[in-house]
């Protein structure tokens, strides 16, 4: 197969790592990529680095190199609107929030444009059925991460947040959380780094799609605080693949709390929540599934 991808992103968030590592896995199984992306993103500087075919994202190269590709796959808001004016092949969009789809004339024609949707949870999918689009357009594909080869579990080690200057990541929230529960957490900016020594996970946010932060730490077994929002309730069970949490500083206060002191359950926790990620969560499944949904919508 050959695909065309686009991503706008200028940073290297959840969103963009999932590119990168499907980029890999596609280029691994044979088939053809190409990326279009911010020639200064890092996106494009590490497809660059690992020898991936990567070349400045534009309407004019989109419009000229998209004929020549089997698909185009469109990885977030912007160069969804850039596939939809310009491509000139069949138009798959990966859509990764949980916000309700606009209801105006512009919106509803832009969503109308491709011929099928990756949504990354059936949070996603329930979002896509709501503004109208057909059960039969959408597939559920899940983010996929990567399996550390040995647990990062430390009962002596530090509490970790994700370092993040979006409001709706819920800095403020934890912060004032981890006063009333007497305890320091630390804002993390490397993830994979911080969580191979880690004693818990606090994942606070407004509205999520999946959270592929989680899922990092879930695959490290580092017990994870999460907030009970949009797809975090699919992939953490209170008491069972984590904590979860009510988005109220004691509510978090007391599920730190509480996740501190129960040893014996982080332990449980962070060994069911590993073993949630290999079979559900891994980059293998996340690549084979989205290959999966590339060859339904071509043999349609």
């Amino acid at each position: 197969m050959r695909i065309l991808h686009l991503d706008s992103g200028a940073g290297m968030r959840g969103g963009q790592w999932q590119v990168y590592h499907l980029l890999r896995g596609l280029a691994r199984a044979g088939h053809s990529v190409l990326l279009l992306a911010p020639p200064s993103s890092p996106l494009f500087e590490k497809a660059a680095a690992k020898g991936l075919a990567v070349e400045p994202l534009s309407w004019s190269r989109l419009l000229a190199r998209s004929a020549a590709f089997d698909l185009v796959h469109a990885h977030d808001a912007r160069s969804h609107t850039l596939a939809a004016l310009f491509s000139r092949a069949p138009l798959l969009v990966s859509r990764r929030v949980a916000f309700p789809v606009k209801g105006t004339w512009a919106s509803r024609w832009k969503y109308g444009r491709p011929v099928h949707y990756i949504a990354i949870s059936e949070t996603v999918k329930e979002c896509l059925r709501a503004a109208g689009l057909p059960e039969t357009r959408i597939s559920v594909v899940f983010d996929g991460v990567e399996l550390p080869d040995t647990p990062g579990f430390s009962e002596h080690g530090p509490i970790l947040t994700l370092a993040s200057e979006d409001p709706g990541k819920g800095a403020a929230l934890v912060q004032e959380a981890a006063r009333l529960a007497g305890v320091a957490v630390k804002p993390s900016s490397d993830l994979p780094r911080d969580l191979r020594n880690a004693r818990l996970f606090v994942y606070v946010s407004e509205q999520e799609g999946l959270g592929s932060a989680a899922l990092l730490a879930m695959a490290a077994g580092v017990p994870v605080v999460a907030s009970a929002v949009g797809g975090l309730r699919e992939i953490v069970i209170d008491g069972f693949t984590g904590f979860v949490t009510e988005n109220r500083p004691e509510c978090i206060a007391a599920v730190m709390k509480r996740a501190l002191t129960d040893v014996e359950a982080c332990r449980n926790i962070s060994r069911l929540a590993r073993r949630q990620v290999e079979e559900k969560f891994s980059l293998e499944a996340m690549v084979m599934g989205t290959l999966s949904v590339y060859e339904k919508v071509l043999s349609c």
